[in-house]
């Protein structure tokens, strides 16, 4: 039996030691910024429930979520900022939702889901109009979308035949058709259903990869 005396010896080389030590800090360091980051998200998401953006101010975010200013500036430029990296966490889970949970569905991407869930927020559709950000989100919802639905083309076996720039051409257009009816459904008050606004684009997929 191997005698301990003091501290007990890793058996691992003092550089290795010193760098797995430096990984589990950088890990640990990782956490905690991101802890912080979603308090700040999740406290200016509750003050938007209660009054417009433009009048929320960053000390009233700061205070709600006991965070230091120094901080909230090591991360984002300005309120608009959080909001859209708020928004982006939103996009990438939505965007790769099917394929990470093994959807055997037809479907590219959870448009139903999605519109359920925006539907149910207007005020923060609302506040990146009134920010001038809601072009910002389109273009981030853009990329990962593209992304999102180009995976579900290859999953399907549809995109067999299709060369890899002609499978990205269709993804990019299939995720602007999205967002394109995401935009009209919701300017026009959200009056369809989200279920009857995924099977509308769901047709419109799959006529045009006929």
């Amino acid at each position: 039996m191997r005698q301990l005396s003091g501290k007990e010896d890793s058996g691992l080389p003092k550089a290795s030691q010193g760098k797995k030590l430096n990984t589990m800090k950088k890990r640990a360091t990782d956490r905690r910024t991101r802890r912080t980051c979603e308090r700040l998200g999740m406290a200016l998401l509750e003050l938007l429930q209660d009054r417009p953006i433009r009048q929320i101010t960053v000390q009233q975010v700061l205070d709600r979520a006991l965070v230091g200013r120094s901080t909230f500036y090591l991360h984002f430029r300005d309120k608009e900022d959080l909001l859209l990296s708020q928004l982006e966490v939103f996009l990438e889970t939505t965007s790769l939702w099917l394929s990470r949970n093994g959807d055997k569905s037809r479907r590219v991407a959870p448009v139903a889901e999605m519109f359920e869930h925006l539907g149910n927020q207007k005020k923060i559709y609302r506040a990146l109009q009134e920010s001038d950000r809601l072009n910002a989100f389109f273009d981030l919802a853009q990329d990962h979308f593209t992304r999102g639905i180009e995976l579900r083309l290859r999953e399907s076996g549809k995109a067999a035949k299709l060369t890899r720039s002609e499978l990205r051409a269709r993804a990019t257009a299939l995720a602007g058709s999205l967002l394109a009816l995401l935009r009209w459904w919701m300017d026009r008050g959200a009056k369809e259903s989200p279920k009857t606004m995924d099977e509308t684009y769901h047709r419109m997929v799959w006529s045009g990869m006929s």
